[in-house]
């Protein structure tokens, strides 16, 4: 007699195998296709709004990707992945998307075709460890042969795709500048560049080609109080992350005000002369550090975003604020920019630190040019610290896919056509993007990395790419469209995993909320209990009571 386990209840909806494979890509392909038409420097701006009416216009990938409310899973990892790309090299998320999202497609195109998942990622995986290695050993090229203009038009041909194209050189030449400015040396002895020392602050007015570079941090803020003075030399500042308000003292309501200004007096008698604060300060802070008997000793309150010190508490319980809690800086001053006051940190001890001010006619336009500037300062970044860029305009795509293809015909296994026929999707799209024939200005280009690959007289060929303008092909690294390299293999190695991740995936679970199935089974025992007892009382009480719960 055959013992058959019984099947356990499952509390959801599930679907494995082929039906949840296609579901998966055809999930991520229309995130895809939301993100494809913003690619290239003519590529097209999204609108949104979200839900209670504030607008974004943007064609950055990971900001339209960011405000989408994306429900589906699978959709999810590709919005993650765009972050992941963003946090990592701040530009690329458009691109990373968009090659995830093909070689999903191309991977299930190949399970269509009996070939088993574990191979087709097998297959992934190699190619992606080939696809890197070609790219560090034959297409980089070290900056230092491309001369001092390199880093500006690194950072022109991150922004040779946003709003601020037509004003490139200018902020091209801020973002480098800015990016220099804040080099600093860590304790192993390398060299780096903390682009979170660069503040960028919005202004309106005036046209965007009066955005400016300041030397100093600047904090989108003004004094506490009116008394205090403009400027503090030499400044020692104390960095709090709570408030200088009464405190709640209910034991004893008298003491209040007396907690508040022993802190005070703490911070002063530490020698700060200003203090920046990320909560609030009532008026009585402020006048009782301005009477403080310590009359040489300027006292500057500011509330900004910086956290420092949370708490006066020290081991033995006691409250106390050592001297060794303050920054020091050379200057700390208010002055006014456009209709706003803003305080600037000058000539910082450990690391040195920058503002850019951006002009503009409106809250949309100040926005982009924020989020440009910030992919150009990640791209300068990653090019000062790797030292190694490749050519832009499909160059890198094309190359690669002719690579990967010659590659394929060593191996007994053909999945790594996939990935050779994936990549090809970048020029592609920017070709179609700039309302260019794409299928046979690809084939050129394909013929010329071919030609680069197998004849060592032409290998200058490998930098060969995309004119959009004109619609021909060009040698990219000449014309100065150029990229960090570390940037074109972090793309490949993400949307790589990304897509290895979603097709895994063979079974999917989607539980209901147990909650609702007690509530359910409440009310059926509710009823049938009414029933039971002969309770002769009106029916409809059964009836209120489903539908009150419900």
């Amino acid at each position: 007699m055959a013992i058959t386990a019984p099947t356990p209840d499952i509390l959801g909806e599930r679907q494995s195998g082929q039906d949840v494979r296609a579901q998966n890509v055809m999930a991520c392909g229309a995130v895809a296709n939301i993100v494809k038409p913003s690619l290239v420097p003519v590529g097209l701006d999204k609108m949104l709004v979200d839900d209670i009416g504030n607008v974004t216009v943007t064609n950055d990938g990971a900001t339209i990707l960011k405000m989408l409310e994306v429900e589906h899973p699978a959709a999810k990892v590709l919005v993650e992945l765009a972050e992941l790309q963003d946090r990592e090299e701040g530009d690329g998320t458009t691109s990373v998307v968009i090659i995830a999202a093909e070689l999903l497609k191309r991977g299930n195109d190949l399970v269509k075709n009996k070939i088993h998942p574990t191979s087709i990622i097998s297959g992934y995986r190699l190619a992606m460890r080939e696809a890197c290695r070609y790219v560090e050993e034959k297409l980089a090229v070290k900056v230092d042969k491309l001369g001092k203009d390199s880093l500006i038009n690194s950072a022109k041909t991150s922004m040779s795709s946003k709003l601020i194209n037509s004003d490139g050189e200018l902020f091209a030449t801020l973002v480098v500048v800015a990016v220099q400015a804040v080099k600093t040396t860590n304790a192993k002895g390398e060299v780096k560049y903390p682009i979170k020392s660069i503040n960028i602050l919005k202004a309106h007015g005036k046209s965007t080609k009066d955005s400016y570079l300041l030397n100093g941090y600047a904090l989108n803020t003004g004094r506490a109080a009116q008394g205090m003075p403009i400027r503090v030399t030499p400044a020692r500042i104390a960095c709090l992350d709570f408030n200088l308000q009464k405190t709640n003292a209910t034991w004893c309501p008298s003491s209040q005000s007396d907690i508040t200004k022993e802190r005070i007096e703490k911070i002063l008698k530490a020698g700060a002369n200003v203090v920046l604060t990320t909560k609030r300060i009532d008026d009585m802070s402020l006048k009782t550090s301005h009477s403080d008997m310590m009359s040489n000793i300027f006292q500057y309150f500011v509330e900004a975003g910086t956290i420092a010190v949370t708490t006066f508490a020290d081991m033995e319980g006691e409250e106390t604020f050592d001297s060794s809690f303050l920054g020091h800086a050379d200057e700390v001053v208010e002055e006014r920019i456009a209709d706003d006051d803003v305080i600037l940190v000058k000539g910082t001890k450990n690391t040195s630190a920058v503002s850019i001010i951006l002009r503009g006619a409106n809250d949309f336009m100040l926005d982009e040019i924020d989020r440009s500037l910030h992919d150009a300062l990640c791209i300068v970044k990653r090019t000062l610290e790797s030292n190694m860029v490749v050519a832009g305009g499909g160059a890198v795509e094309a190359a690669l896919s002719v690579y990967l293809e010659n590659l394929a015909t060593t191996l007994g296994s053909r999945e790594q056509l996939a990935i050779a026929e994936s990549l090809l999707i970048i020029p592609k799209v920017l070709f179609v993007n700039a309302a260019k024939d794409a299928t046979e200005l690809v084939a050129k280009l394909r013929a010329y990395h071919h030609t680069a690959q197998t004849k060592a007289d032409k290998q200058h060929y490998s930098s060969m790419g995309l004119d959009l303008s004109k619609g021909i092909i060009r040698n990219n690294l000449e014309y100065g469209v150029i990229e960090p390299s570390m940037s074109k293999v972090k793309i490949i190695q993400f949307a790589t995993e990304a897509a290895i991740t979603i097709l895994r995936i063979d079974d999917m679970i989607k539980l209901t909320k147990e909650e609702a199935a007690i509530t359910i089974l409440r009310i059926d025992d509710m009823i049938k209990l009414t029933k039971e007892e002969g309770n002769e009382e009106d029916p409809c009480l059964a009836v209120d009571i489903r539908i009150g719960v419900l």
